[in-house]
Formats: C-alpha cells, structure tokens, sequence
C-alpha cells in the first residue's frame, strides 16, 4: 500500500457538483492498492497514520498526532500512486490492484483508522472520478509505502 499523507486545514471530496465528505484540521490521505496487498498491509499502515506525529504542539513543534491534535481524517482513493510512467508518455496502472481486491481494502483501512483514533474517517466514492479540494497546512507532505509493498 502506499498513501500520499498531507496535513490539512481543510479538504474536501466532490463528485457530479456535490460535496461528498469534508474535514477541518487534520489528514488527507491519498490511499493505494497494490496487488498482492491484504490486511497485513491495512493494519501496519492504518497504526502508522494515526500514529504520525505530525501535528504542532503549543510550542511549533511537530509532536502531536491524530488523536493527540483531535484531527480529522479523509481517505481518498488514488489508484494512479502505482502508475508507471517508465516507457513512454501514457501512464500504465498494472502496478495497481484489481477494483474487486482493492476495494474491500479501502474500506477496511477506513474502518481500521477509525478504531485507531476512535471517530469517524470521511471517505470519498471508490472508483469514482473525484474532485478532492484541500488547504496544505505548512506544507506537510509525507509519501508512506508499507514495508510488505510488492
């Protein structure tokens, strides 16, 4: 698996003109499936995110995580983080795994960092052609690959 993390003021996820999921303060998370990935790779990189000290303690520091700064969280998922861009100038998405593995994944990971910081993750539609809005907050932009990534 492999997540674009960013630390957000806010971010939103739209699709056919309507807002779907929104957050305030707190993580957006650009989520890929790998072929091969299970929940193995769900649970070590669902404690990884929530457990990112990424957020400002009362003295600027980059202490605080998740549950700590009382962040929010909104999952999207970003296919394309497999792309391979190697040959050519059209991207190639073999290196990501089948919608029918791939989405009983997601939703898991949802589910998995929801128990980890103890409220609600907000998610956008899988598969679905998204618009995602967010303002970066620092900028704060962490790339995590699971350490069982194919």
């Amino acid at each position: 698996m492999r997540a674009v993390v960013q630390r957000v003021l806010s971010a939103s996820v739209s699709a056919s003109d309507a807002r779907y999921s929104e957050i305030g303060p707190g993580m957006l998370v650009l989520l890929g499936i790998a072929p091969g990935d299970g929940m193995a790779e769900v649970e070590w990189l669902s404690r990884k995110i929530a457990g990112l000290r990424i957020f400002n303690d009362g003295d600027g520091k980059m202490n605080l995580s998740l549950t700590e700064s009382e962040g929010e969280v909104l999952v999207v998922s970003q296919f394309t983080l497999y792309a391979d861009t190697s040959r050519g100038n059209r991207p190639g998405f073999s290196g990501s795994a089948r919608f029918d593995i791939a989405q009983p994944l997601y939703e898991s990971f949802i589910r998995m960092v929801g128990l980890q910081i103890a409220k609600p993750v907000r998610s956008g539609w899988y598969g679905a052609d998204m618009q995602v809005a967010l303002v970066n907050d620092g900028p704060v932009t962490l790339i995590l690959d699971t350490p069982l990534s194919t």
